[in-house]
């Protein structure tokens, strides 16, 4: 049997990142092995590679990218009991790996992949969906008639985020490329906003909640539109809590793997309650340079890498 496997890696921060060959991995207590038929590519790839949220993912270099898959159960750990061989799952990791062949993950982040949804399209499901979620709830209860603001409402974590705030009643206001504007607006934003021709700050106003998945002086800017009671909830901003006022509250969000809020989530979006908009499919020697252009130029909906091709 072979036992080893491709990877795209990074053996160092700042470098670029590579496809490579390494061990395969076992399946170990509580775990189940899978095997890989597609990954979300996602911006959090090219910040742990230019070692830019160092504190968040501490690293032992090498180290193999990626936060969330899906793909069939290969072989089933020791202790692992909610899954057989041949199941099709999906599901975060609760760290970095999913650009293998196989990888070995906790059976507990996965779930079933739905009916009617091929792997490439579950594989842009778990860390967006459920981040854009708890991201939304994190600085307490969502009320119908709250402002919200989202940066980044055409990505992958904003394009959920818009639809999540719509469903509890929120009015939202998003900014985006000139590009993505009509995209934005059919998940329901009520104020789309082209941030290069218009500054957010002349539409904006008296905002309870602003979800900043941009980051930089975009984060600075928001606290103007923000009232004073309110909220920052932050993804790109490490930093957030230094950048934030005395008295105003900003809060650093990282998504945790939530298994029953996932499956509730793909059930919808297999059921087209939610739409899940694809930004790019690319195949596996690609990988890096769909991380690099993921920081370069942001794509409309997530980008996913078919192991197939």
């Amino acid at each position: 049997m072979t036992t080893t496997q491709r990877a795209v890696l990074i053996r160092a921060y700042g470098g670029a990142a590579e496809v490579a060959e390494i061990t395969r991995p076992l399946a170990g207590q509580g775990q189940v092995l899978v095997r890989v038929r597609a990954a979300g590519v996602n911006g959090i790839d090219w910040k742990v590679r230019d070692g830019l949220v160092q504190q968040a993912f501490p690293l032992q270099l090498p180290a193999v990218l990626g936060i969330e898959l899906a793909g069939v159960v290969e072989a089933v750990g020791p202790g692992a009991s909610r899954f057989r061989v041949g199941d099709r799952v999906m599901g975060p990791l609760g760290g970095l790996g999913a650009y293998a062949d196989f990888v070995a993950v906790d059976e507990a982040n996965l779930v079933r992949t739905p009916h009617g949804l091929d792997d490439v399209h579950a594989a842009a499901i778990p860390v967006a969906a459920v981040a854009a979620w708890q991201s939304l709830h994190h600085a307490g209860p969502i009320a119908a008639g709250q402002r919200i603001l989202i940066h980044g409402a055409a990505g992958g974590l904003g394009g959920y985020a818009v639809q999540y705030a719509k469903q509890v009643g929120a009015e939202v206001f998003a900014t985006a490329s000139a590009a993505h504007l009509d995209h934005v607006r059919s998940l329901g934003a009520d104020h789309v906003i082209d941030y290069r021709a218009q500054r957010f700050e002349s539409v904006a106003r008296d905002i309870d909640l602003v979800l900043d998945y941009v980051g930089g002086e975009v984060l600075d800017r928001s606290w103007q539109v923000l009232k004073k009671e309110g909220a920052i909830v932050g993804t790109s901003s490490p930093d957030i809590l230094a950048r934030t006022p005395p008295g105003r509250r900003g809060l650093w969000f990282m998504n945790k793997p939530d298994a029953d809020l996932l499956e509730r989530l793909a059930a919808e979006i297999a059921e087209g309650t939610l739409i899940s908009k694809l930004g790019e499919v690319v195949g596996f020697a690609d990988i890096p340079a769909a991380i690099e252009r993921n920081r370069t130029d942001p794509r409309i909906g997530k980008v996913v890498a078919d192991f197939s091709r």
